[in-house]
């Protein structure tokens, strides 16, 4: 049940700024220290272990989450623990001295112990902080912020932009800067959030940092639910959520490698079961420890608003897809194959056609640039093989990507052009490399043909690119790939084949700017991090053009 409390006055409105190191780390002390909560399940008390969360910010409300332990054997994933009623709490001040909203939810193994409150009639634009409490056990405290109201000026929107964090190879420290920061309305999770590989899969167990759990490939309920508890252990993955609301979306990983609506290249039926089966055990695991509210059919798909200054079209392109082709048979082009599913794309195009606001930014896990290659050396067909689904004996467009469905990608950019829809900017994940690129009307013809759309790409937060892959210093190999890859796509401004780290995107009515960072060594849990490259697209101007500067 909840109950809702009278809010008080509106507060001033905050400073945006980017916040200094030492500053960012006093303002998370209290944060930090709510965080060290309980280190193991008791025995005789709930404890709250897997950290607190909240997602899906709206003007009037937010969705909260966190996962409770009831006794010391109900562990993710085991089925076991009793019924345990959680209380939840919303106040304006971290002291919980004007508690605005309050309610509980009973948790039990149906859900693996996870609770959500999807809580309404908070004020617009407005920063909050909430906790849990089970059994006299109190979690630790989250902060989270609602969007402006739908048709309210407002001059600036701030959102992380990450992607692609595996376990294995490596720290999540990217997320800890972001956690740092208090001038952030949200994070943007572009997808694989999780990856479900076995322990020594990827990368090999000799250079894997930290082991998975479970350690096989994950393919069952338990697995899924397993996977996503141990990444919730992570301390600097708990920051992140507890700082910040989450916007996420998932890609392949959260299911398999490449996957598409019957089945996954990293799949083998019979041996792991029904694809359908283990699509739904994903799906429902991925429902239960993510802060996302199920959107069509149970997926992803969505919109969420950000008063008239930004719409955010959130696309799955996991779900209704075709089977990826193999190059070379033509049917890249077929328009019987699709990425998005008819009703997915319908969706999309009406409300880029629909939205009154001035950007309209579209949240894509796989990149919708086209891809060309010139010459590149044998030694680096295989790296980018692994990274751009392309055939390792030569060069092929990325099948995985809108690329591999040219169809759906001609329909969107022909609706955009037809119907005048300006200041529309792709946010993309996927493949581990950072990238800001102009979306050409014709690749063929560009600059002649027009630019419909911009599309800012961030890298991965720890998962391999080119110079993990061949195991060579950074800007090494990856140097001679971008230089390739830059002269035989000028529509592509900007790429960075090799670092590790995070976006942020900052959007205001004169321009949208991604800043991107990176960080010093994923493999070191104090790494540290520094900004990079600066790109933006004005308001009308479909152009990428650098900035000499952060936001």
């Amino acid at each position: 049940m909840t109950s809702q409390l009278p809010s008080s006055p509106s507060a001033s409105p905050r400073r945006r700024s980017v916040v200094k190191a030492a500053a960012a780390t006093a303002a998370l002390a209290p944060l930090a220290a709510a965080l060290a909560g309980p280190a193991h399940a008791a025995a005789t008390a709930p404890a709250f272990l897997h950290g607190t969360a909240s997602g899906d910010p709206l003007p009037d409300g937010v969705l909260l989450w966190t996962r409770v332990t009831p006794t010391a054997d109900a562990l993710p994933g085991s089925g076991k623990g009793p019924d345990t009623e959680v209380a939840w709490e919303v106040a304006e001040d971290k002291g919980f001295t004007r508690i605005v909203a309050r309610g509980t939810v009973t948790a039990g193994a149906a859900t693996d112990h996870t609770v959500k409150a999807d809580v309404r009639g908070l004020r617009p634009q407005t920063t909050y902080f909430y906790r849990f409490t089970a059994g006299g056990t109190v979690s630790p405290v989250g902060r989270t912020r609602t969007t402006a109201a739908h048709d309210a000026s407002t001059p600036g929107v701030r959102f992380g932009v990450v992607s692609c964090a595996n376990w294995e190879s490596g720290y999540f420290s990217a997320y800890r800067h972001l956690a740092a920061r208090t001038d952030l309305d949200a994070v943007l999770h572009l997808g694989d959030y999780i990856y479900e590989y076995q322990s020594g899969g990827y990368p090999e167990a000799k250079y894997a940092v930290r082991q998975h759990e479970p350690r096989h490939e994950i393919t069952t309920l338990a697995d899924y639910r397993i996977r996503h508890g141990r990444y919730k252990t992570d301390p600097d993955l708990q920051a992140l959520h507890a700082a910040h609301p989450v916007v996420a979306i998932w890609d392949d990983h959260e299911f398999a490698n490449d996957a598409w609506s019957g089945g996954a290249e990293n799949h083998t039926a019979g041996g792991e079961g029904e694809w359908a089966a283990r699509a739904a055990a994903a799906k429902q695991a991925y429902f239960e420890w993510m802060p996302v509210r199920p959107s069509v059919a149970g997926t992803v798909y969505r919109r969420l608003r950000f008063g008239n200054l930004a719409d955010l079209h959130l696309l799955d392109l996991r779900s209704f897809r075709s089977q990826q082709t193999k190059f070379g048979n033509g049917s890249v082009d077929d328009p019987e194959r699709t990425i998005t599913g008819r009703a997915q794309l319908d969706w999309l195009k009406s409300g880029l056609a629909s939205s009154d606001a001035t950007w309209k930014l579209v949240g894509t896990s796989v990149m919708i640039s086209p891809v060309a290659f010139g010459s590149l050396p044998a030694h680096l067909l295989g790296p980018l093989a692994k990274l751009l689904g392309l055939p390792e004996g030569g060069l092929a467009v990325n099948v995985d990507q809108w690329d591999g469905y040219t169809d759906d990608r001609k329909e969107l950019l022909n609706h955009l052009k037809d119907r005048g829809i300006r200041n529309t900017v792709f946010l993309t994940g996927d493949i581990h490399m950072a990238w800001a690129n102009e979306v050409p009307m014709n690749m063929a013809t560009y600059p002649g043909s027009g630019t419909a759309a911009t599309e800012f790409v961030v890298t991965s937060v720890t998962s391999d690119n080119i110079d993990d892959l061949l195991h060579v210093p950074a800007d090494t190999a990856s140097l001679v790939a971008e230089a390739a890859v830059k002269a035989a796509n000028w529509h592509v401004k900007w790429l960075d084949m090799d670092a590790h780290g995070y976006g942020v995107l900052d959007v205001t009515a004169q321009a949208s700017q991604m800043d991107y960072y990176v960080v010093s060594d994923k493999t070191q849990q104090n790494a540290t991090s520094a900004w990079s490259r600066s790109y933006r697209t004005l308001n009308g101007t479909q152009k990428v053009e650098r900035v000499y500067r952060p936001v």
